[in-house]
This record gives C-alpha cells, sequence and structure tokens, in this order.
C-alpha cells in the first residue's frame, strides 16, 4: 500500500521554488527525500560513505535555505570510545542551484586512509506521485550524453566536483564518484558539489526565488537568547519561502510550505503576508497584485471558478494526488476573496500607498460582488461551499480535510458548508472596505456597512448554542441548515472582526481558554471531549501554529491581555521545543513535557513561521486597533 511519506524526522531546507530533503545523517534516498525544483525531484540520491560504511549521524541543525550535519565515521581513527574522524556536511540552496562542502577531519593521532564514495543521480518524478508514495521506485534517468548531468520533461541537472574523482561509474543505480583520501592528524580533506537545475521547458507557473527581495530588519528581535532564537529562525524560514510572481517579478508574495507547497494559494499567503504587516506592507502589496491578476473574471465550474473569486492556489501543472485531481489554476475556496480585502484594508492601514490602494479598488469592488452574489443565492444568506467536481476539495475553508467538520456527537456533517469564519472574514472584509472606500472618497460605504450588519444579524441568530455562560459559536451550519456544534478553534477566527459584540467576545474567549481547548502547545483544532478527538488527527484535534497566532492576534486586538500571554507562553513552549523551527501542526496531547509532532507536517510553512511575527508584534505593543465591538447584545 502506498503510504505517503513522513517528514518529521528529515531535514528540510528550501529557497524560493527549490528545496532538499534529507534524514538527519544527510543521505538522500530514503522515501521522501531529494531535492526539487518546481515541483520536480531533480536529485532522488545523494549518499555518502567512507570505505563502503556510512558515516553515523551526531547532530543536524536546519535554518532556511541551509543544512548542516555532524557525523562521525566510528571505523577509522583511534581504537579509542570518543570519535576521532568527523564528516561535515554543509548543503546551501540559492534558487535552482544547490551546493554541498563534504569535509573529512580528523583528530586522530595516525594518519586516516579511507575512500570517499558519493553515489548520485535523479529520477525526475513528480511531486505530487512522490507525496502520495507513489515514486520511491522510480529508477534514476540515464545521463546526458556529454557531462555528469541528467535530463527529465522539464528540467536539466548538471553536477560539478571540486576537486574531480579518482573515478567515476555508472549504472541502474546513479553514479558513483570516489576519492581516495589520506588525512593527517589534525587534518582535513574537502569535496564540493555544485548541482544546478535548469528549465528546459515552461510550466504554467515559473515562480523564482523572491528570497532577496523583502528586508526583515525592522522586526525587533530583543528579549532572551530563546525569543530571539525563534524570532530569527522563523523569519528566515519565512524569507526563504519567498517566490516572484513570473507574470510581474517584482512582486513577491510567501509559497504556502515545504515540500508540497511551494506555490500561491489563496489564504496561506495572505495570511502570511497580514501578520507581518506590522514591520512591512511590501509583502502584501505583491500577495495581493499576485492574487488580483488571477481573480476570476467568468464562471468556470471546472476551475471552481466565479467571477470576482480569489484563487485557492496555482500549479506548475495538474495536481493528481489520491482523490484530488486539481486543474493548475483552482479556486476551490471559500474564505480567500474575503481574506484578500482584509489584507487590503489593513495594508492601507498600516501604511500602504495610497496609489497602491487605488490601484485595486477594481478588484476589490469585484471580490465584494462575489460576496455579495454568494450570500444572495445560498438559501440562508450564508457564504457556503460544495465541491461540485467530485474531483476538488470537499472541504473549502483552512480545515480542508474530508473529516474536519464535527459535530458535538463526533459525526460529520454533510456539505455544502457554511464556515463560521468564512462569515466572519466577510463581516470584517466589508466593515474595512466600507472605512475604506470613505477614505478615498468612493461611494458605496454605507451599502457595505448595512451588509455587513444584516450578515452579523444572520450569524447572531443561528450560529450560537448554549445559554448562558456556556454558550459559544458553532463551527458551520451544514446542508441542511444544523449547527455543525463540535467545539473547535473556528471561534477564535471572529474576535476582533466586528462580528460580535464585546460580551459575545467575552464569552468565545472563556471557552478557547478552557483546557479542552488550550493545550499545552497551543490551541486545538477540536475539543479534547469531543467523540471525535483525534489528537493527530489532521483537523479534529491538533494544534495549528498558525491557528493559534490567529486567536493571538484577536485577544490582543480584543484587549484580553491575560489570555493573550497565556497563548504566547504556549508557543513560546512549542518554540524551544522543536529548536524554534515552527512546524506547520503537532499532535493535540504531549508526552510528557515535549509536543507529538504531526508526522506529515510542512517544515516551513509559512503561515507558521509568520506567526513569530504575531508573537513580535504582541509583545511590542504593534496591532491595529479592531472594528469597534459591536453594540447588540449577545442572542444565545
Amino acid at each position: 500500500m502506498e503510504k505517503q511519506p513522513w517528514l518529521h524526522e528529515l531535514e528540510i531546507a528550501v529557497d524560493g521554488p527549490s528545496t532538499v530533503l534529507s534524514g538527519h545523517d544527510g543521505q538522500i534516498g530514503r522515501p521522501g527525500t531529494g531535492w526539487f525544483v518546481d515541483d520536480r525531484r531533480v536529485l532522488s540520491a545523494l549518499t555518502l560513505h567512507l570505505d563502503d560504511e556510512p558515516a553515523v549521524a551526531v547532530a543536524c541543525d536546519t535554518t532556511g535555505p541551509l543544512s548542516r550535519f555532524w557525523a562521525a565515521a566510528r571505523h577509522l581513527g583511534d581504537d579509542v570510545p570518543d570519535p576521532t574522524v568527523e564528516v561535515h556536511r554543509v548543503r546551501t540552496l540559492r534558487g535552482a542551484t544547490l551546493t554541498e562542502e563534504i569535509t573529512v577531519r580528523s583528530r586522530a593521532t595516525a594518519p586516516v586512509v579511507t575512500t570517499l564514495r558519493l553515489r548520485l543521480g535523479g529520477d525526475g518524478a513528480d511531486l505530487s506521485s512522490v507525496k502520495v508514495g507513489g515514486a520511491d521506485d522510480t529508477p534514476v534517468l540515464p545521463l546526458d550524453r556529454t557531462g555528469l548531468s541528467w535530463s527529465d520533461e522539464r528540467h536539466r541537472t548538471a553536477v560539478t566536483v571540486d576537486p574531480q574523482p579518482e573515478e567515476q561509474t555508472t549504472d541502474g543505480g546513479g553514479t558513483l564518484l570516489v576519492w581516495p583520501l589520506e588525512v593527517a592528524p589534525g587534518g582535513s580533506a574537502a569535496v564540493t558539489l555544485r548541482l544546478t537545475a535548469d528549465r528546459l521547458s515552461p510550466s504554467a507557473f515559473d515562480a523564482d526565488a523572491g528570497s532577496g527581495a523583502l528586508d526583515l530588519s525592522a522586526v525587533d528581535v530583543g528579549g532572551d537568547a530563546a525569543w530571539q532564537r525563534m524570532v530569527r529562525t522563523n523569519l528566515t524560514d519565512l524569507r526563504h519561502l519567498l517566490l516572484t510572481d513570473p507574470l510581474a517579478p517584482e512582486d513577491v508574495f510567501a509559497a504556502a510550505g515545504s515540500p508540497w507547497y511551494l506555490t500561491l494559494f489563496g489564504r496561506d499567503s495572505l495570511w502570511a503576508a497580514r501578520f507581518l504587516l506590522p514591520y512591512t506592507t511590501r509583502l502584501a502589496h505583491g500577495t495581493l497584485r499576485a492574487l488580483a491578476r488571477r481573480q476570476a473574471t467568468e464562471d468556470d465550474p471546472a476551475l471552481a471558478a466565479e467571477r470576482g473569486k480569489i484563487l485557492h492556489e496555482v500549479r506548475r501543472t495538474a495536481y493528481t494526488g489520491g482523490t484530488l485531481d486539481l486543474p493548475p489554476l483552482y479556486y476551490g475556496t471559500v474564505d480567500a476573496t474575503p481574506l484578500w480585502l482584509v489584507l487590503l484594508h489593513d495594508a492601507w492601514r498600516w501604511g500602504l500607498e495610497e496609489a497602491h490602494v487605488r490601484a485595486l479598488l477594481p478588484a476589490a469592488h469585484d471580490a465584494l460582488g462575489w460576496m455579495e452574489r454568494m450570500c444572495d443565492t445560498s438559501p440562508d444568506g450564508f457564504l457556503r461551499y460544495v465541491d461540485t467536481t467530485g474531483t476538488g476539495l470537499s472541504n473549502q475553508g483552512w480545515k480542508d480535510s474530508g473529516d474536519s467538520m464535527r459535530r458535538a456527537d463526533g459525526t460529520l456533517a454533510p456539505a455544502p458548508i457554511a464556515l463560521l469564519e468564512a462569515q466572519a472574514y466577510a463581516v470584517e472584509a466589508a466593515l474595512g472596505t466600507a472605512e475604506l472606500l470613505d477614505a478615498l472618497g468612493e461611494d458605496g460605504a454605507d451599502r457595505w456597512r448595512a451588509w455587513a450588519d444584516d450578515l452579523t444579524t444572520r450569524v447572531r441568530s443561528r450560529f450560537w448554542v448554549g445559554e448562558g455562560q456556556d454558550a459559544y459559536l458553532a463551527m458551520a451550519l451544514d446542508a441542511d441548515g444544523r449547527q455543525v456544534d463540535g467545539v473547535g478553534s473556528n471561534m477564535g477566527h471572529a474576535l476582533g472582526t466586528g462580528l460580535l459584540t464585546e460580551e459575545e467576545t467575552r464569552l468565545v474567549v472563556d471557552r478557547l481558554m478552557r483546557p479542552d481547548m488550550l493545550r499545552e502547545f497551543g490551541i486545538a483544532t477540536l475539543s479534547a471531549d469531543n467523540p471525535a478527538y483525534n489528537p493527530a488527527g489532521y483537523h479534529t484535534g491538533s494544534v495549528w501554529v498558525h491557528d493559534t497566532a490567529i486567536v493571538l492576534h484577536g485577544l490582543v486586538r480584543t484587549g484580553y491581555a491575560e489570555q493573550a500571554q497565556l497563548v504566547v507562553d504556549a508557543l513560546v513552549r512549542l518554540s524551544s521545543a522543536v529548536h524554534h523551527r515552527f512546524p506547520e501542526l503537532i499532535a493535540g496531547d504531549p508526552v510528557g513535557s515535549r509536543p507529538v509532532p504531526y508526522p506529515a507536517s510542512c517544515r516551513p510553512q509559512a503561515w507558521s513561521a509568520a506567526s513569530a511575527a504575531v508573537l513580535a508584534a504582541a509583545r511590542d505593543g504593534r496591532q491595529m486597533p479592531s472594528t469597534k465591538a459591536r453594540a447588540t447584545s449577545a442572542g444565545s
């Protein structure tokens, strides 16, 4: 049975469309490992042996584009308990170039004589096949006629080495390079590899690395050493997830995450840019423009496109994996469109130039029109989604797994679904755009305030569950209009949006702070008291860093400083336990005092890495005021 490779035991470096995954020993060859460029595995094998013996991993570290490995050659050197021969590998990505420096260093008392053997090759496997475990037996590509290189349909991968090997042989397992080494006591011997992957044919989305386009030096990294490491590590990761728009290379945006999502994703890229707003509007501007130029101009059910809608994702080729068969440009998301409007408003508030804002107003009007039409055509006046193709996403909010929508009894809710957070984003989008239109002297502000008020009234009458101090917001309404009344983190996304009164805000905060939701390392996606709770479920009990950061963002905006500090403390604990590199998500339950990895979690992941900016902004007091809390009393 084919299974998705687990990532939690791998080292993952990234720079733009290029990412390399290996074991903690630096070896490339096990399932899921390789060097991927533009969603193709251009290097599937890179193994190092000394005298046919692998070095034993001792330590490793990865941040952004750089991985370092320290191993021991235990069969070499002095016959003592301590290792006396070290093997160091320093692997660096710079766009579509990978450089690896290998150093054999001796602490032995006599010269060390050994043979360094490197085996390498590429299979050209498509990322979607690797992701579902379907590429493990793909043979390596034959060498080109000239030089040490190989080619798939989209790339030519060339290798240069320094010094030249003593021997070079090629067979069905790749190319073997051999160097005889003699290392003096206290000395070292080094070999450097440089691999380049050149595009042979265009794809639908040839985005390049954008890490050099964004300066994040304005982010204050004061505090103790652990705090500084958390901020620096994650913002370095975020910077190296940046891509340039192939249609306008001056625009940069954050790719969603490595290794599976190194491309433009609507909600992921929007949230990452929004998290950075207290420190820069550059990322927001590039993200807004990249998405606006791909905004749907007509309805196309095959793409899940509707006029005015912001895309879910754009891929280099069609994506096929499991039950999914997605076109390169796919619009199956209910929340990216209001989030685009929210980012436009917030970027303006944080200082985006008026000329840039005005240039985006036509896209804003189209986005507002999409929200209005979707609510008008919905049977109950809410933003809803349903996959009409049978091969798209069954859930089209951020909790997009098929089993995420749970009632209080643990049962699944049928689509089409009206998500709470989608309604909250829509209210915030309408109120924010109204404020923006007023400030720019444009018409329509009162209309959109009234529209937001109407939607708020509908939410208040339909989404509240229970009474008194135990009242809370359902995560959604199902196809039959029934409340999806499982307690989940969705309600935290409504904080500070303008959807809630002060009393309603207090009820939401109180519910999120209970121990079934506020876990050791963050906010749970689903209450631990729900019968469907699975601490290792993708959206049924796990803790997502960005989800927790969104709650933190709302707590600070609504003035809940004490509760915000509890959430900050949880994320700082997580940072210290994961070497300060935030993963996409973790299990909801710890083992002892340590977080349990979600084995398939992306790392780094844009909105998780950007969460460090939310923590920094919370500490520095850099928070934009929330929309004034609504004066209507709670309807629960």
